[in-house]
């Protein structure tokens, strides 16, 4: 079984570093950097912060060879679907390109901040830069005067960033992939003062930044902590990247209905021609004036109705799905419906008992029915009885699961195939590399310990002073990328 995010202890934990924008109450990138390699020390680079922030994880992985392998796996896919969204131009397009320069300033900035502060209590993230520092990056209150070179610099172009127009372009772009990722923000406006929350967490991100950068230069800042948000920035623009492209999995492994006619055909075990002969000599029986009621509660196969002889009352126009409304609307009260009626759930055998005018009290809300039932609205509504021979087919590989229709158990079965090796397609197209094996730290039962308390602690903390540890990206991040959804 593949997947991105199948068992990734080691990303979900390693990368929890980012802070997201207060305003939207959610965690949302130089264009993408190259994805090609992850290093055996690159992986233990990042397992040495595992050790502090969960090490019940990381015993976990120690104990574990399947979920090491299961982690590298994760990784190498999760590199080849940024890889591959590289090369179809995704990182190029806007916004993309502007949030994957914005996941390199954020984590670089979250990442610096907690190594500058580490030793100096909680705070939430850039707590420690003062409000002065952030007037002073928007020009605002007493600013020194300029000199001589300052001026002649403004007026060649190599003076101070225009700030103002760096964050409309940070926040433009940040608000066009929040619309894009939830259709019910389309028409959401940014309120005043969640702009003003958004511009200062801009200005801290920026101060971080300059300062990092200038540290850089001076050679004040260690290699490792350069290596750390190097390789953190890395697999957080993966994960954007490799989310974006899993977005276009569904139209590319989409199944048809000649594919799933295809399928049966080379499948005859899965045909219902048994499943409709039977249903058909059920309702012969009923036509010959056989008691509807008795032969529902012996071969109906709908749990919902058996055994109240297949009867539905009270059910209100829209409810049932509509081959079914369909079927039972083309008779009249007391008639059988002439012919077998199919739906995905099998074959139907149904009796209109009565229409019901419209009522002032709300009708009466029926036990579950036919799987699948749309909302229904208030209105007329019908009594009816059915049979149901399901068509309905049991998964061998997955014994504990229920039946399902057998056009939604094939269109699975060939989505998941053609998945797979659309995956393997990618991996092997992209020719990514990780370590065969890596070393994992040693926890003890003392640390595992003392973290539960410190983040029981996190949680009785008061509301603003926790470290948020969500992912930068992690509404970039796919859940589980390959995926396409389930057809209803």
């Amino acid at each position: 079984m593949s997947s991105l995010t199948k068992g990734l202890i080691l990303l979900g934990v390693i990368i929890a570093i980012g802070v997201g924008l207060v305003f939207w109450k959610s965690k949302v990138g130089h264009a993408g950097g190259t994805f090609s390699s992850i290093s055996k020390q690159e992986v233990e680079l990042l397992l040495a912060d595992v050790a502090k922030s969960n090490p019940a994880a990381l015993k976990r992985l120690k104990e574990s060879p399947e979920i090491k392998k299961e982690q590298l796996n994760s990784i190498k896919e999760l590199l080849a679907f940024a890889s591959q969204a590289q090369k179809e131009g995704l990182a190029n397009e806007s916004p993309n390109k502007e949030e994957l320069q914005n996941i390199r300033k954020e984590i670089t900035a979250v990442t610096y901040d907690r190594d500058i502060n580490k030793d100096k209590g909680p705070m939430p993230p850039f707590g420690f830069i003062t409000e002065d520092q952030v007037k002073a990056f928007w020009g605002e209150g007493e600013q020194p005067a300029k000199g001589f070179f300052d001026n002649l610099k403004d007026k060649v172009g190599l003076g101070k960033k225009d700030h103002e127009l760096e964050f409309t372009k940070f926040l433009d772009s940040k608000v066009a992939i929040l619309k894009r990722d939830n259709p019910q923000m389309a028409d959401r406006e940014i309120s005043e003062e969640e702009r003003t929350q958004a511009r200062e967490f801009f200005a801290k991100i920026a101060i971080y930044n300059d300062e990092y950068d200038a540290k850089v230069r001076s050679g004040a800042v260690s290699k490792e902590l350069q290596d750390k948000i190097e390789l953190q920035v890395k697999l957080q623009q993966a994960q954007f990247l490799a989310r974006l492209y899993a977005e276009k999995m569904p139209e590319k492994i989409k199944v048809t209905d000649e594919d799933i006619a295809k399928y049966l055909a080379e499948h005859p075990e899965l045909d219902p021609a048994a499943k409709k002969a039977k249903a058909e000599e059920i309702l012969n029986r009923v036509k010959a004036g056989e008691d509807f009621a008795a032969l529902a509660k012996e071969f109906s196969e709908d749990p919902g109705s058996k055994d109240k002889g297949g009867l539905y009352e009270n059910v209100r126009m829209g409810q049932m799905v509509k081959p079914f409304e369909d079927g039972a609307m083309s008779v009249q009260p007391g008639e059988i419906v002439p012919t077998l009626v199919e739906t995905d759930f099998g074959f139907h055998i149904i009796k209109l008992e009565a229409k019901n005018a419209a009522s002032a009290e709300p009708a009466k809300e029926p036990e579950p029915t036919v799987p699948g039932m749309p909302p229904a609205d208030g209105g007329a509504t019908y009594n009816a009885r059915h049979i149901l021979i399901s068509t309905g087919v049991k998964d061998p590989e997955n014994p504990m699961g229920r039946e399902e229709p057998v056009k939604r158990f094939v269109t699975r079965k060939l989505e998941e195939e053609r998945q797979k090796k659309l995956i393997e397609e990618i991996v092997a197209a992209n020719h990514v590399t990780v370590p065969e094996d890596f070393d994992v730290p040693e926890v003890s039962d003392e640390q595992i310990q003392e973290s539960m308390r410190q983040r029981q602690q996190q949680m009785q903390m008061p509301e603003g002073m926790e470290e948020e540890e969500a992912p930068a990206a992690s509404k970039s991040a796919p859940k589980k990328p390959a995926a396409p959804p389930k057809k209803k």
